[in-house]
């Protein structure tokens, strides 16, 4: 299982573009598996990656996602083929449509039949990036046009999806899925089975299935813990992840982040492999030393499993 990170989050304070370039070229240096961004009112993602590839080479890049409400398909398609160009083709591009509370609040958007919404915007998206001219006329979007970037290969695609129908069009159309906030149970025995199912229905390859969560190399598991509820103790609120926790059988946030010494977060990441997580993205928090503890562990465990 390759094991990359979160970047650019700012949970320890405002970043500058440098600092972003720095934490990824820590991540090259350690030898972790990639640098991935989150979309979060910060740098923009797709932006900050082409200028940290660009300084820092060989490192697999990712978004970790990109939300498609505000972005009409063809407009992304030629953003990323962009960036693609830009980095030499190590892009993963994520994707997906967000939360109604953040979408129709911050944007100013209806948040309407988000899977139809989601289905249609992948029928346009990967035929553009694929140098495909597109005729499409759907319930949501109509679109006629082609976008064409020398030297970009088209990304592999992930979608974040977390039910039944998200699953499902991720294995159908997308290149695997981004999993937040979901435990190795849930992995194991509600994403993997969807989306491989869905994937193999349209035969594609088995799909790339990435867990992206806070993680914590720590002596003090029920301190770091308890970060976690001050801080994003607000997830188990959001409909979709209040899902995922009773799915799991928790309580909420503070129970399926990773944390523990050593020997027990390599056990933890070992239960997300088993249930057949192919990639982990580790959101790294605490104090500055618990982070360098913590980067520097997952980079060894990186090393060792792709040796």
């Amino acid at each position: 299982m390759r094991i990359g990170t979160n970047v650019g989050l700012e949970i320890d304070g405002p970043k500058t573009m440098a600092d972003i370039v720095d934490e990824v070229r820590r991540a090259a240096e350690l030898g972790l598996g990639g640098a991935w961004w989150a979309e979060r009112h910060t740098a923009d993602a797709l932006t900050a990656a082409a200028v940290a590839g660009l300084a820092v080479p060989g490192l697999p890049l990712g978004t970790a996602v990109v939300t498609t409400y505000p972005r009409h398909p063809l407009t992304l398609a030629s953003q990323a083929l962009s960036v693609q160009a830009a980095v030499g083709n190590r892009l993963t591009l994520g994707i997906g449509p967000g939360h109604r509370q953040r979408i129709e609040s911050v944007f100013g958007l209806r948040f309407e039949r988000p899977a139809r919404h989601t289905r249609e915007y992948l029928g346009v998206l990967m035929p553009l990036l694929h140098g495909e001219t597109v005729e499409f006329d759907g319930e949501i979007y109509q679109v006629r046009g082609q976008t064409h970037t020398p030297g970009a290969r088209p990304p592999s695609v992930l979608l974040a999806a977390l039910g039944p129908v998200m699953l499902r069009i991720a294995g159908e159309l997308a290149d695997g899925t981004v999993a937040v906030w979901t435990g190795p149970r849930t992995i194991g025995a509600h994403v993997v089975p969807r989306i491989t199912a869905a994937a193999e229905v349209a035969g594609k390859p088995s799909p790339r299935i990435v867990v992206n969560l806070p993680i914590a190399v720590t002596d003090h598991p029920d301190q770091a813990r308890a970060w976690i509820s001050t801080h994003f103790g607000r997830a188990g609120l959001v409909p979709s992840y209040r899902a995922l926790f009773d799915r799991e059988g928790v309580r909420g946030p503070a129970d399926v982040v990773v944390v523990g010494d050593e020997h027990e977060v390599e056990q933890q990441l070992h239960s997300y492999a088993d249930a057949g997580a192919t990639e982990f993205i580790a959101v790294p928090f605490g104090s500055g030393d618990q982070i360098d503890r913590t980067l520097t562990f997952l980079a060894h465990v990186n090393r060792e499993a792709a040796a």
